[in-house]
């Protein structure tokens, strides 16, 4: 090797001239009592506290991005139960409403079947409804503004003809032709 290009070999043994103690913290390692040199692109200058350094501020930070999402998981989890919880109680409340007007049914219908198994209850409505009389009675059916009177049990008397059905109906068609002709 010559003179000008000497290099030095790696022996893998410490420098002598090299400090073998730890070094001190808050000192960089060959720093040594030197002031320390500025970094170019960076001033040592305070930053100013304005409102300009104030708008460079991010408006969320990351945890409050974080709580923010964990607080609208937390309402998607919660929001399909708690509608399936109201409307369980709202069909709990139908579903009461509707028993009770039941439970109201069953006592009208009940009092109805006690009314029912009187036997003057059952007469009345036989009379009144179906127009039934018991032998003795005195029937009064109204028929075309008309009185027709008889005895319960008995029918009121038919002319006796000797004409067959079919005449007869053709001639009680020929007497409302006759009646409306007149009119």
């Amino acid at each position: 090797m010559s003179a000008g290009t000497a290099r030095r070999r790696s022996t893998g043994r410490p420098l002598s001239h090299a400090a073998s103690r730890p070094v001190p913290a808050g000192t960089r390692s060959g720093a040594g009592n030197r002031p320390a040199a500025a970094r170019p692109g960076r001033s040592r200058t305070p930053r100013p506290t304005s409102r300009a350094a104030a708008a460079r501020r991010p408006l969320f930070t990351g945890r409050a991005v974080v709580l923010v999402g964990l607080v609208l998981l937390l309402a998607l989890t919660l929001a399909g139960p708690f509608r399936q919880w109201l409307e369980g109680r709202a069909e709990l409340a139908r579903l009461a409403a509707e028993g009770t007007a039941h439970d109201r049914r069953i006592a009208d219908l009940e009092a109805e079947l006690e009314r029912q198994a009187d036997p003057a209850w059952a007469a009345r409505e036989a009379r009144e409804r179906l127009a039934y009389v018991l032998p003795g009675d005195r029937l009064v059916v109204v028929v075309d503004g008309e009185a027709a009177q008889g005895d319960a049990g008995t029918l009121p008397e038919v002319p006796d003809t000797d004409r067959p059905w079919y005449e007869e109906l053709l001639g009680s068609v020929a007497e409302a032709d006759d009646a409306g002709a007149g009119e």
